[in-house]
């Protein structure tokens, strides 16, 4: 303990310990959880991504109501997980959802159940609410007019 200049004990700042991802059976998962945790100085957020988080996530993501919603997500994402979303239109002609591309990038500690899990909720929510996936293309110029 150490004493505070008004003369009260205090005791040194202990870091703070926030429940993290329970570990996937060996063999399992791809995720490199290991390697980020002996990492020092290692952006840990993504491990705060808990099961039950995850769920509440992946209905959030399915539950999307507009373009800037799902933008106000991938902004959220990236500053509590440290996960980067980008949405694009394929390189091909777009026919289905599937056309649309969800890139999750390569960040370790990701979860592969939850690299897979991510654009399978937002494809469902762009199915639920056709109109979010037309204003993406049309954010892309696909649907501009000509001319523009």
């Amino acid at each position: 303990m150490l004493a505070s200049a008004s003369g009260f004990l205090c005791r040194p700042m202990q870091p703070l310990h926030l429940p993290i991802r329970v570990e996937c059976p060996p063999g399992a998962c791809d995720c490199r959880r290991e390697q980020l945790l002996g990492t020092p100085d290692a952006d840990l957020r993504i491990l705060q991504l808990t099961r039950e988080e995850e769920k509440k996530l992946l209905q959030r993501l399915e539950s999307i109501s507009s373009l800037v919603d799902l933008e106000h997500m991938q902004q959220r994402i990236h500053a509590l997980l440290g996960l980067e979303i980008r949405i694009t239109p394929g390189n091909n002609e777009v026919r289905t959802m599937r056309g649309i591309q969800i890139d999750l990038g390569d960040l370790p500690g990701l979860c592969r159940k939850t690299r897979q899990s991510i654009p399978a909720a937002i494809r469902k929510g762009l199915e639920r609410k056709p109109e979010i996936a037309w204003a993406l293309l049309d954010a892309h110029d696909l649907f501009g007019m000509p001319g523009n």
